[in-house]
């Protein structure tokens, strides 16, 4: 918890045991979305059709490269980062290639790109 919300922050709460309300956890960085009250699902059913929507490979290595670097010193993280990088971009072209040999983006077809 401290790598995550600092040393203070975290000590505060490890120490008192006090709970931490939605605003408070926004503020903190242990929450990134407060939604009104009874709408927690919706939400994140909005939120994981956006996912969902994404290039799969490329959020995939996104993932994997942001929870790799905390264990790599920052030169090592940044070229992980450009390796992983290229990776995603030639999934990319690969499907883009493939969506236009199927006619996607022909003739002003860019319909589902």
């Amino acid at each position: 918890m401290p790598r995550l919300i600092g040393q203070s922050r975290a000590m505060d709460m490890i120490l008192t045991g006090r709970a931490v309300g939605a605003e408070e956890a926004l503020s903190f960085g242990l929450a990134n979305r407060v939604v009104p009250t009874g709408t927690a699902l919706s939400e994140a059913l909005k939120l994981a059709e956006q996912l969902a929507s994404l290039p799969q490979a490329c959020m995939r290595n996104d993932r994997i490269s942001a929870m790799r670097q905390w264990a790599m010193p920052s030169n090592e993280a940044l070229i992980f980062e450009a390796e992983i990088g290229r990776e995603s971009l030639r999934a990319g072209a690969r499907s883009g290639a493939a969506r236009f040999a199927g006619g996607k983006g022909r003739s002003g077809d860019f319909g589902d790109i």
